[in-house]
């Protein structure tokens, strides 16, 4: 027992040791998360500011927003600091908060995808009954029930992880705490603890996808039996940037879960963790701005008032 370390920072993964190659790394994830900001941001405050979008749906699309913005930011300004410092060590205490933070924002999203799925069910295929159903309560119910979800499902996540020291090793594969590097470096009694959790939560995810599932099945085959072509092009084009972004989450979730676990840091293993924590929160914006007509005109409507504005200032100065 005298001879068991116990440790409490880790290394994380290094892919080169060419300081340029680290620099071109941070420049690129700078890039991506500057963009992935800007882009959560303006959905954001299309939806708070303009009044043709404070409606159920846009509510939740801008939690969603919100949920982006956050988890991409619980891990890539520390990967750009550690790229351009060279220091490639994590503290435990930091790598518990990563994990906690990125469960909590990956929950609350799949929790408010199940959300919209319901609320475009609700809206399109009994329309009539979508004032009595989907009110302002309930919104703030449902809302409050995805953040509360995730603030459980992670704190019950990290504190199984987290109960037991690490004694293995130190060496994370992997340019954040990825939740499966850490659990290669964990105790057996941990690993089987999170197996049983995580066999829980695949089984309530598999359900969960399976109503939505239903629910965008009988949501377009409404919207094929609309006789209005305007009609039938606007709920489409309300519809199918939420089915994009679900098939994105559950390609990018299926890529982290079912993936291999790598031992040695890889260009492979870095650019596989982007596109499963990175991307999505990337795309989600790009994808609201070319299906959703609505969100496009607000935006445009937003820059008009903004141009109109400075124009008017600057002739005010002159």
């Amino acid at each position: 027992m005298n001879n068991i370390t116990f440790f409490t920072e880790f290394l994380l993964m290094d892919i080169s040791s060419s300081q340029k190659l680290r620099v071109l790394q941070s420049l690129v994830f700078l890039a991506i998360y500057l963009a992935t900001l800007t882009g959560n941001l303006i959905t954001i405050t299309v939806i708070v500011t303009d009044t043709h979008l404070h409606s159920p749906m846009y509510f939740f699309m801008s939690n969603l927003s919100l949920v982006d913005l956050c988890s991409i930011s619980v891990f890539v300004p520390k990967s750009i600091v550690n790229s351009m410092t060279g220091s490639m060590t994590i503290t435990l205490r930091e790598c518990a908060a990563q994990i906690f933070f990125y469960l909590l924002f990956a929950t609350a999203e799949f929790a408010f995808l199940v959300v919209m799925a319901f609320d475009r069910y609700i809206a399109i295929c009994r329309p009539l009954h979508y004032g009595l159903i989907v009110t302002r309560k309930m919104c703030a119910q449902a809302a409050g029930g995805s953040w509360a979800s995730g603030l459980v499902y992670s704190a019950v996540h990290t504190c199984a992880i987290f109960r037991l020291p690490f004694t293995k090793t130190n060496v994370i594969q992997q340019f954040f705490c990825d939740i499966p590097q850490v659990l290669r470096i964990t105790s057996s009694e941990v690993q089987f603890s999170e197996f049983v959790i995580i066999a829980v939560s695949v089984c309530l995810v598999l359900g969960c996808f399976l109503i939505m599932i239903i629910s965008y099945v009988n949501i377009f085959t409404s919207v094929l039996k609309m006789h209005s072509v305007e009609a039938r092009n606007k709920a489409l084009s309300t519809c199918s940037p939420q089915l994009f972004i679900l098939l994105l989450f559950a390609i990018s979730g299926s890529v982290a879960v079912l993936g291999p676990i790598e031992e040695k840091a890889s260009l492979k293993n870095l650019l596989t963790a982007m596109f499963y924590t990175i991307v999505p929160p990337f795309m989600n914006p790009i994808i609201y701005s070319l299906r959703n007509r609505e969100i496009n005109s607000a935006i445009s409507r937003m820059f008009t008032r903004s141009s109109q504005v400075l124009i008017k200032d600057f002739l005010k100065i002159t």
